[in-house]
Formats: C-alpha cells, sequence, structure tokens
C-alpha cells in the first residue's frame, strides 16, 4: 500500500514537467519507440539542436511511460536521454532522467545506486540555479522553474528515505518540498504530500500523526478530485483502526461516493475503499452486539443491586421489629403480676388481634401494619400463649369473649 502512494507522489509532484511534452504512460508507447528507433548514431550526428530536444523529450517520454511498467525499458530511455543532455549540458532534462533513474532503482530496492542519481539531479538543479541554459531556456531558468524540479526531487528523496524506513529523513524532505509548494500556492502538491505522508503514518502506527496529516491534505485539496476522496479514505481507515467506526464509516461513504462515479478508472482505490467499508461495518455491528450484551448485563446487575439492596433493607427492618418485640416481651417480663385474669396485651398485639377477628391472613396483617410476614407470625405464636389457646380461630374466640376486641 505505501508503494502506490509513493509512486503517485512521485507522478504528480512531477506533473508540471510531465505536461510540457506528451505523456505516453500506458498507450502509444510502441508507436513512439519505432519512431525513435529511426535515430541512428550517424543521424544524431547531424541533426540539429531542434531535432535533438525532440528526441531527447521523446527519450524522457518512454522512459516516464515505462517507469511503472518495465523498470529496465525505464532505465534504458533515461540512459538514452542522457546521452543527448549529458553533453550538452541540459540540466533540466539531465534532473529530470537522473531522478526517474533513481526511481528506477528504489522501486527495485537499489537504493544505494538510487541516490546516486538523485545526488546528480540536486547537482543538475543547482546548476540551473547558477545559469545554465539549453536551447528551450537561452536565457536561463527561471527561479520558479528551478523550484517546480527541485520540489520533485525532494519528493523523491523523502520517498526513498521512506522506503528504507528512514523516516525523520524522509519528513525532513517532504518538509522541503511542502515549503516550496507553499511558496508558489501549489496546493493540490501539497494535498498529495500530506497524503504520502499519512500513509508513511499509518505504516509506522502513528494513527494521530496519520489523522493530522489526511485533515492537512483534504484543507490543501481542493475540489471534487481524487486527492480529497483518497484522504477521505485514509481517514477512514485511521477512524477505523482506532475503533471509531461511526466517524470511520461518515469518510469513507463520502469517498465512495466519488470512486463509484470513477470505478474504471480508480479501480484499486475503490476496491481498497470498499474493503475497509467492509471491514468498518463488521466493526460496527460486533460494537453493537458488545454494546447490546453489555447493556443486557449491565440491566442484570442492576436488577440484581436492586434485589439484593431490597433484601437487605428487609433484613434490617426484620431486625428491628425482632428487637421491638423482643424489648416489649422483656417489659412485659418485668412487670408486677396482676390480679387481673386477663392477659396483658400491648398496643401492636391489639392491632393484630383486631385484624385477625376480621379475618385477615398473615401476608395481609403484614402489608396492612407494614410489618413483615415472620414478625406477624412470631406476634401470632406470642398470642397463643399468652392466652393459652391452640389455634386463631379460639383465639379470636377468646378474646371476643373477654371484650378485648
Amino acid at each position: 500500500m505505501r508503494k502506490n502512494g509513493i509512486i503517485l507522489l512521485l507522478t504528480v509532484l512531477s506533473g508540471w514537467q510531465v505536461f510540457a511534452y506528451n505523456d505516453h504512460r500506458g498507450h502509444n508507447l510502441d508507436s513512439l519507440e519505432r519512431a525513435v528507433a529511426r535515430w541512428t548514431p550517424d543521424a544524431m550526428d547531424k541533426a540539429s539542436d531542434t531535432d535533438l530536444v525532440t528526441l531527447n523529450r521523446a527519450y524522457r517520454d518512454l522512459m516516464l511511460g515505462y517507469s511503472a511498467l518495465n523498470s529496465e525499458k525505464c532505465v534504458f530511455y533515461a540512459r538514452k536521454a542522457l546521452s543527448i543532455s549529458e553533453p550538452r549540458g541540459w540540466e533540466e532534462a539531465n534532473a529530470d532522467a537522473y531522478r526517474y533513474l533513481g526511481q528506477c532503482f528504489w522501486s527495485s530496492e537499489q537504493y544505494d545506486s538510487s541516490m546516486v542519481y538523485y545526488r546528480k539531479a540536486l547537482a543538475a538543479v543547482e546548476r540551473m540555479a547558477g545559469g545554465a541554459t539549453s536551447p528551450t531556456r537561452p536565457d536561463g531558468y527561471s527561479e520558479r522553474a528551478v523550484d517546480d524540479t527541485r520540489s520533485a526531487l525532494y519528493g523523491a528523496i523523502g520517498n526513498l528515505y521512506n522506503m528504507m524506513d528512514s523516516i525523520p529523513q524522509a519528513m525532513q524532505w517532504y518538509g522541503k518540498a511542502g515549503a516550496i509548494f507553499d511558496r508558489y500556492g501549489w496546493r493540490q502538491s501539497n494535498a498529495i504530500l500530506y497524503y504520502n505522508i499519512g500513509e508513511t503514518w499509518v505504516e509506522q502506527g502513528e494513527l494521530r500523526k496519520a489523522s493530522q496529516a489526511y485533515e492537512k491534505a483534504l484543507a490543501y485539496a481542493q475540489g471534487d478530485s481524487l486527492i480529497v476522496a483518497i484522504a477521505q479514505k485514509g481517514l477512514g481507515r485511521v477512524y477505523m483502526e482506532e475503533g471509531k467506526t461511526w466517524k470511520a464509516l461518515r469518510y469513507l461513504h463520502q469517498a465512495d461516493a466519488y470512486f463509484s462515479a470513477h470505478d474504471k478508472e480508480e479501480l484499486t482505490f475503490t476496491k481498497e475503499n470498499y474493503e475497509y467499508m467492509s471491514a468498518a461495518l463488521l466493526a460496527q455491528r460486533r460494537q453493537m452486539m458488545l454494546l447490546g450484551g453489555g447493556a443486557i448485563l449491565l440491566l442484570l446487575l442492576l436488577l440484581a443491586v436492586l434485589l439484593i439492596g431490597r433484601k437487605l433493607r428487609r433484613s434490617r427492618k426484620e431486625q428491628a421489629e425482632v428487637s421491638a418485640v423482643l424489648e416489649e416481651t422483656i417489659q412485659e417480663m418485668g412487670q408486677p403480676a396482676s390480679d387481673d385474669r386477663l392477659p396483658q396485651v400491648s398496643e401492636r398485639e391489639k392491632e393484630i388481634l383486631e385484624l385477625l377477628t376480621k379475618g385477615y391472613t398473615t401476608p395481609q396483617i403484614a402489608d396492612c401494619l407494614g410489618l413483615s410476614p415472620e414478625t406477624v407470625k412470631w406476634y401470632r405464636k406470642k398470642l397463643l400463649v399468652k392466652f393459652d389457646v391452640a389455634n386463631t380461630a379460639e383465639l379470636t374466640s377468646t378474646v371476643k369473649d373477654m371484650g378485648l376486641i
């Protein structure tokens, strides 16, 4: 994934140079090769500067066209271009060919060779800045033209360090390219630069830095463009890896709108975005299931707490009632014997006797008096003993006869 992003960066960073001549990437390469094949060494010796400029551009067209298709042919045509530009000091053409040679070598992981050609390209750029001329630039190169070539080279060197996992050095060179883009207001170039920086930080696991880079890419990007869509895709990927699936899907859906409208041209990005969307939706469903399960567990826990609390309150209430009954019993035991043959009945006992005579059950009495059923049962047993009766029916009959109720 990171290589795809870097190739995109190199292609677009050199865009203002590419548009100066025909871009034969992916088409017409065979016909162009047939056209340059007629240039024999003898024909080249007799060619004018104008013819050689045209031939040099054709070689560089082929170099550029084969850069993503066939590295051997890319190197071959870059060297053919240099065979014309090097002896004549055409530094812009030299820098262009050196840079693509560097790119071809780093794509095959020959990093030392790649750096050799990038250094040659840097030297060519400095000669451009120092007053070098060419048939197409008889008055020399403007500062803008020099910076144009220089920024593409800075981006390429940053990519080389990126591929070597020398991230601090890569960021230094990216920063130099970005400074030039800012100077001339090349917003789309900066947007692509920051997209690739975001891809680098994702590769390094630095998701916060990646999201900041993607946000910068969106800030620089203009219109409904590929760079907007891939920056949105990048943000979606970051938020998905952070578990923020709702946010991820928002960006991925925005990117999908562009890719769906350009599915043939951007098949790789379309497929990649779809894979991220599928993964984010699956993660979201899992999160919803986990949230649902967590909510159920939380509800069950809450019910358990409520039940335990209710039981604890009931237990404390029963304990208080038992203490009250015991205290009442102790007080009765401490009173002197009465000559009155009627048993001494407390206010609570009298309330219970009244309800018993009305036919109330133990649970009904408990609800009516705010007591626990166990406490009511205890009082009933106590009353049976106190009135020396065997059952409730005999108890209610006895208290009525005594006139207590």
